[in-house]
């Protein structure tokens, strides 16, 4: 066992398929399978089933997978003293949209502040649009948020990630199977609409240039009550990758599924009031961002 098969063996587990695996840490899906495979012959047990669905943890696998977050956590922590700069003080007040926080942001702000103990991180979140406003009159240093629904031209902004949507349904859909699904058919489900975050509002954009309309069934802010649902077969939904996982509450698997007409990404970013002059602490966040927010293995 080695610590690069721990990092692409956590990485298939949190994706749920091999080929996004690879593309989170930019590597080839031959070296994510061989890991793989090292990893299974070195402790002598099967960790996934191989499906159409994609990759299934089996019960070591799940074992393995809470020893294997430990194990990172404590070598990224050990790397990081080496990097550790006690010097950096002061405070930082940042902003942060909904499924920013909740999906994005936890593992940056914890290495943040092992990187640098003496920085006083205060974060506040909020709606784009108290975002915006908290930015221009100076209630916010920064933000880490949606740039693709940023429009202000009081702000400047830079996008970090770019996180693919596709239709999420349950594992028994009649979609799951299929490379592309068209808008056509995906009219023809009941559609599960989140709200949070204009999710609602960019969805109908991409769907207003369709001839047909989704058949929503409901209207929710919650990212968990979509997953359940769609994995319970009560609908389908358009989500992004950044929100996914491949099981719900309940421990149903959730098949995703490419769109034949593509859809907008999901951009992640940061943003800044455009007179604003950087002070050492908004330098240091944006240089971490920029070296590190897409590498959550990095060493």
């Amino acid at each position: 066992m080695n610590f690069r098969q721990l990092k692409y063996f956590v990485a298939t587990a949190e994706t749920g398929q091999v080929s996004r695996a690879a593309t989170a840490l930019s590597i080839s899906q031959s070296s994510v399978t061989a890991a793989i495979r090292e990893l299974e012959t070195s402790l002598g047990t099967t960790l996934f089933l191989r499906t159409h669905h994609g990759m299934e943890l089996t019960d070591a696998g799940r074992d393995l997978l809470t020893s294997a977050y430990a194990i990172l956590s404590k070598v990224e922590e050990a790397q990081s003293l080496r990097h550790r700069n006690s010097g950096s003080s002061g405070t930082i007040r940042i902003a942060a949209s909904y499924t920013v926080i909740g999906y994005f942001l936890p593992f940056h702000l914890d290495r943040l502040r092992r990187l640098h103990p003496n920085l006083d991180i205060r974060l506040f979140e909020q709606n784009r649009d108290s975002i915006e406003e908290g930015l221009l009159s100076d209630r916010f240093d920064i933000a880490v948020l949606l740039t693709s629904n940023i429009s202000n031209p009081e702000l400047d902004c830079e996008t970090l990630m770019r996180s693919t949507r596709r239709l999420w349904v349950s594992s028994g859909h009649r979609f799951a199977h299929r490379t592309k699904v068209d808008f056509d058919d995906i009219a023809e489900e009941h559609y599960i609409m989140l709200t949070v975050d204009e999710a609602a509002n960019t969805a109908m954009k991409y769907w207003s240039q369709q001839k047909v309309q989704p058949k929503v069934s409901l209207r929710t802010s919650s990212v968990e009550a979509v997953r359940s649902m769609v994995a319970n077969g009560q609908g389908v939904a358009i989500l992004s990758d950044m929100v996914y996982r491949p099981w719900s509450l309940e421990g149903k698997r959730i098949a995703t599924v490419m769109t034949e007409t593509p859809v907008p990404t999901m951009d992640v970013g940061l943003a800044w009031r455009r007179d604003a002059g950087f002070s050492p602490q908004m330098q240091l966040i944006y240089d971490y961002f920029r070296h590190a927010f897409n590498s959550p293995y990095a060493t």
